[in-house]
């Protein structure tokens, strides 16, 4: 009896490359991670990490090409407003309503063949910069 669905060896999908180099270039730059990949009922958020004594909610884009535009232009309006919803509903969970916030991009760009060239965009948006 197979226990796995496929013959050859296990895989890690691209995004979950592009998290693990992206979790490894935030720590080299002084993040502290605290949550990775944290789950409730309303979606999940891809890193919680402290950075200069803000606690960012960071949105990780891993892409094989440009061609259909850049990662981080993937966080779009509506993307952005769901991970502001998430941090609301992380901050009342852990009781953290008054510790001052940030929301941050990665974008991982991987070619076949090459190393990833990843992009920290932070403080890429705010609660006000849309209205929500």
């Amino acid at each position: 009896m197979k226990l796995t669905p496929h013959p050859g060896p296990f895989r890690l999908s691209l995004g979950d490359r592009g998290e693990m180099a992206a979790c490894g270039f935030l720590r080299a730059r002084g993040y502290q991670i605290l949550e990775k990949n944290y789950k409730c009922r309303l979606g999940e958020i891809d890193v919680i990490a402290r950075r200069n004594g803000r606690l960012a909610f960071i949105e990780i884009k891993t892409r094989t090409s440009d061609q259909f535009g850049t990662p981080q232009e993937a966080v779009d309006l509506q993307k952005q407003k769901k991970i502001f919803t998430l941090a609301q509903w992380y901050l009342k969970e852990k009781k953290l309503e008054k510790t001052p916030v940030a929301f941050d991009v990665v974008a991982v760009l991987w070619k076949e063949g090459a190393s990833p060239a990843i992009r920290l965009m932070a403080d890429a948006f705010e609660k006000e910069d849309k209205g929500y």
